[in-house]
């Protein structure tokens, strides 16, 4: 039986492209967001038997840059090639909280499904196949594809059950094989939630009405039937994730040992395939779900206002195992906010989080150039720097930005990510709105979605919260544009970020920048 002498475990439950969509941030975002069409309760009671946090985001709009960041414990510009998507390498004098763990701390570390990739050598910073325990299968990370595949002959629940027992088995599969005096760390990371999803799921198999959906929808989306339905088929996924950590918890429970866990539950970053959200550093880009629980140190029921940037979880790992975290540990480890008694704002100096990308798909501009930004991120404001504004944010339009021009068959649009905008995952919701461009109300949408951006962006908040209305420009914000701009900028240059510090910049060349042909995606991606 577990002690409180004894080192804590650590499992984080960490889903690719999942956001903040879940049913305890329904109070906290209003009846009309997505979060309150959904039921989540094994979310719910993390949160609710521990801590959420309502201003988590992701150092990196890209799972790959933004893993490597959460693994170091820096952000993605100080990962080297662990800072782009396509193309990433990673380095191995780097240390990560796993492996930290395991070499100085003495604990067993495991995972199944996704960690860091794609990228050499795939999860690396967990070490690679040699952690790696999913004995029964990977069919999860295709939960609608595969459900929807296998109903016929077994049912939907039988099927839906069929992918439970499989994350099951790999996690007891690890539980098996640890050695009983080490505590341990692993990492659940399903995919599920990154396209591509079969299209009618959400209804189909979780009961999410496309109409529901209606009034729920951001403002810089068209509310019609084609966009609802991906939108459900989406949440569908997300319900599917919280059934995952149900059977985690579940499993913890019967080895006895989930009263010595710190549980943690978070994604990589926004919602794919939609228009401002993932690869963009917007909120719906860069706002995610994070719920932490540890008996005896986490008071129940706590909400906490601090900004947290999802780096910050390496050297709390560090700190909970035992250790201090190495130098390269540029974030800021979240045990005092764990451990404090209080909800509302903990520590003033948590008023911000800085996100940013360079490269997503490699081919996704001509010559392989990033689309280079930055942002900070406050209570009221995003500000946003577009370094190289003359670029297309989504990747080059391959003729659509000529209305002349015929837009490809709606299933390429919504299946083959490189027709155009490479930057934005195929999807339905893609298709739909570049088939309707042209239309009066539709064009605006689609230009703040697929068009050029001015260096800079501001944003206010309070009265925009869907950040359709840029007033940068704007005398009336001057002082606070500057003033953002200026504390950026004093971050970025403190952290040696080569966007301020080189010149030229790595970014711009290879082999940061270059032809890739072996990391290719498949057109699916």
């Amino acid at each position: 039986m577990a002690t409180t002498e004894e080192k804590p475990n650590i499992v984080f439950a960490f889903a690719d492209d999942w956001g903040r969509y879940a049913s305890a941030y329904q109070r906290h975002e209003g009846p009309q967001s997505l979060s309150a069409l959904i039921d989540t309760p094994n979310f719910d009671r993390v949160a609710q038997e521990g801590v959420l946090f309502l201003n988590a985001l992701v150092p990196a709009p890209s799972c790959t840059p933004c893993r490597s960041s959460i693994l170091s414990g820096q952000y993605f510009w100080q990962t080297g090639l662990g800072a782009i998507l396509v193309g990433a390498v990673w380095d191995d004098e780097i240390p990560t909280f796993p492996m930290e763990l395991e070499n100085r701390a003495d604990y067993f570390i495991g995972y199944q499904y996704k960690v860091w990739s794609p990228g050499r050598t795939a999860n690396a910073p967990i070490g690679a196949k040699r952690t790696r325990y999913q004995p029964a299968g990977v069919q999860f990370n295709q939960f609608s594809h595969w459900v929807t595949e296998h109903a016929s002959e077994m049912g939907v629940e039988a099927a839906k059950q069929a992918l439970y027992d499989e994350t099951r088995q790999n996690f007891r599969a690890f539980l098996d094989a640890r050695p009983n005096d080490k505590p341990f760390c692993y990492w659940w990371g399903p995919t599920n939630t990154h396209r591509t999803w079969e299209r009618g799921s959400g209804h189909a198999l979780w009961g999410i009405d496309p109409d529901t959906v209606q009034g729920h929808l951001p403002a810089f989306l068209p509310d019609v039937h084609e966009i609802r339905e991906d939108a459900a088929d989406y949440l569908g996924e997300c319900l599917a994730v919280d059934e995952g950590i149900g059977i985690l918890l579940e499993e913890l429970s019967r080895e006895d040992v989930l009263e010595n866990t710190l549980f943690v539950v978070s994604g990589d970053h926004g919602i794919p395939g939609m228009p401002r959200a993932k690869c963009n550093l917007y909120d719906i880009g860069c706002e995610v779900a994070l719920a932490a629980r540890w008996p005896g140190h986490i008071k129940p029921g706590r909400v906490v206002d601090d900004f947290v940037n999802l780096m910050d979880l390496a050297p709390t790992f560090c700190e909970v195992g035992g250790i201090g975290p190495p130098e390269t540990m540029t974030s800021t480890s979240l045990i005092p906010l764990l451990e404090s008694p209080a909800s509302g704002q903990i520590d003033s100096s948590r008023d911000f989080v800085v996100t940013g990308r360079e490269r997503h798909v490699h081919v996704a501009r001509d010559g392989y150039l990033p689309y280079p930004q930055r942002s900070l991120r406050t209570k009221d404001f995003i500000y946003i720097v577009n370094f190289e504004p003359d670029r297309w944010p989504m990747g080059d339009p391959e003729g659509l930005d000529d209305p002349s021009t015929p837009a490809p068959e709606y299933e390429q649009l919504a299946y083959n990510t490189m027709v155009a905008y490479a930057d934005l995952d195929a999807s339905p919701t893609k298709a739909w709105m570049i088939h309707h461009r042209e239309e009066h109300d539709v064009e605006p949408l689609y230009q703040l979605a697929f068009g050029k951006r001015p260096r800079e962006e501001l944003y206010d908040l309070i009265h925009d919260p869907h950040y359709m209305h840029n007033v940068a420009e704007d005398p009336a914000y001057a002082t606070i544009r500057e003033t953002m701009q200026e504390r950026l900028f004093q971050i970025l240059k403190k952290q040696n970020d080569p966007r301020l510090m080189e010149q030229p910049c790595r970014y711009e060349s290879e082999p940061y920048a270059g032809p890739l042909a072996e990391f290719q995606l498949p057109p699916s991606r």
